[in-house]
């Protein structure tokens, strides 16, 4: 019996034995499953963090070949991940750029390689305004003048739709066509002679909306940014003399006020051809991105059936318009991935145009050499992976330069 007892006793002890064994590896399987499952969920923390600091952050620096990506493509790429792929394939993934970043790229450098081909529609408005105050006499006293006192005043507005088409080539070469209608009024007053309000008198020409000047254009992308250089494009374009020129316009004086005479109609282009070449710059400083663009404009010599602007007097001659040089200067940043904002400075610096009658020598025009300067402020929107919004506000510095003008862009990549 007491064998039997024993050996019970035993048996239960070893049972309890086996139970706890038991019990202490299934608590240890189930330890080293949370602890797989605590690293999984740390690295999936990690991804999330760092998307967040790229939305956050949208303007900082990425790959060059990111920047000659299509916004879709990005987000195509993103969608072909699998599970194989693993975690270190989504951090590759997440490198793309930002929407709002590859939108500023291609605006600053003027190097559209988001798609094979690409339309831009745009709405220009422009507004100019000078006023002239003519004087006929003397001053007395160094402070009474005496004479005839004639204020000039000129208002003008012009409307310009114009549409691009690109192609990308490549992605290293851009052709593209511009077609512009234009669409202008001035107005003109003047006080007359003694500047009595009864000679006051006003004349509103307007004009179009007409064809204007066609412009074609190639670029080439040369360098790509690296951390000791930035990506530089090159470009040529030409312009024909497709819309209305000014030359041979006459000039109608009012009936009732002999110091104000108006031209019959508006020009809408300037009647010669010429070739702009220049050299875009764009350069990533965390967090912002600064640009620079140089062209150097060349006009071609045309000859002309009339260049006379008195009625009734038809005098052929040919025209030659000076060259200019224009730069420009700004800096851009990412304020979320979908929308940028940009500041800069541009100037265009031009000779004196000159004219020739037949039959004589070239003179140069009194006064028609120009230095317009420029403050622009620009922003540029993604709507979606394939639309693009650009506003932008140009402010004038300089005489020469209109007060102000805004336009509105739309690219559209296919």
């Amino acid at each position: 019996m007491r064998r039997s007892a024993g050996c019970v006793l035993l048996l239960a002890v070893t049972g309890n034995l086996m139970a706890q064994t038991s019990e202490e590896s299934a608590l240890r399987q189930e330890i080293e499953l949370l602890r797989q499952r605590y690293e999984a969920q740390q690295n999936a923390l990690m991804i999330l963090e760092q998307r967040l600091r790229q939305i956050e952050g949208a303007s900082s620096a990425a790959a060059p070949t990111a920047r000659t990506a299509s916004p879709r493509v990005a987000s195509a790429s993103q969608g072909t991940g699998n599970a194989a792929s693993g975690y270190g394939q989504s951090l590759r993934d997440d490198n793309e750029q930002a929407p709002s970043v590859e939108a500023l790229y291609q605006e600053a450098s003027g190097f559209f390689g988001g798609g094979s081909f690409s339309i831009e529609p745009g709405l220009t408005y422009s507004h100019y305004d000078t006023r002239q105050l003519f004087l006929n006499g003397f001053l007395a006293l160094d402070a009474i003048f005496l004479g005839n006192i004639g204020v000039d005043e000129i208002n003008a507005d012009t409307f310009t739709f114009d549409l691009t088409a690109r192609y990308n080539w490549r992605q290293r070469w851009q052709f593209d066509v511009n077609v512009p209608y234009i669409y202008r009024e001035t107005t003109y007053r003047s006080a007359g002679a003694g500047g009595a309000s009864t000679t006051f008198s006003e004349q509103v020409v307007e004009g179009g909306p007409k064809l204007g000047d066609i412009s074609f254009g190639v670029a080439y992308k040369f360098l790509d940014e690296s951390p000791g250089r930035p990506d530089a494009v090159f470009s040529l374009r030409v312009k024909a003399p497709t819309g209305d020129h000014p030359y041979g316009i006459k000039l109608n004086q009012s009936p009732d006020n002999d110091n104000l005479t108006v031209p019959e109609s508006l020009p809408t282009g300037n009647g010669a051809w010429s070739a702009t070449a220049g050299i875009s710059l764009v350069k990533t400083l965390d967090p912002a991105v600064v640009f620079g663009n140089l062209a150097y404009t060349h006009n071609f010599a045309e000859d002309f059936s009339d260049i006379s602007a008195q009625r009734e007097i038809e005098v052929p001659g040919s025209v030659k318009l000076g060259d200019y040089f224009q730069f420009g200067l700004g800096m851009a940043f990412a304020l979320n991935e979908r929308m940028s904002l940009s500041i800069s400075f541009s100037e265009l610096i031009s000779r004196s145009s000159r004219i020739r009658y037949d039959g004589g020598n070239w003179q140069t025009v009194d006064g028609s050499d120009a230095n317009a300067a420029y403050f622009n402020i620009g922003m540029t929107l993604a709507a979606s992976d394939r639309l693009t919004v650009v506003p932008n506000l140009s402010m004038g510095l300089t005489p020469d330069a209109p007060d102000f003008s805004l336009s509105l862009k739309f690219p559209y990549y296919f």
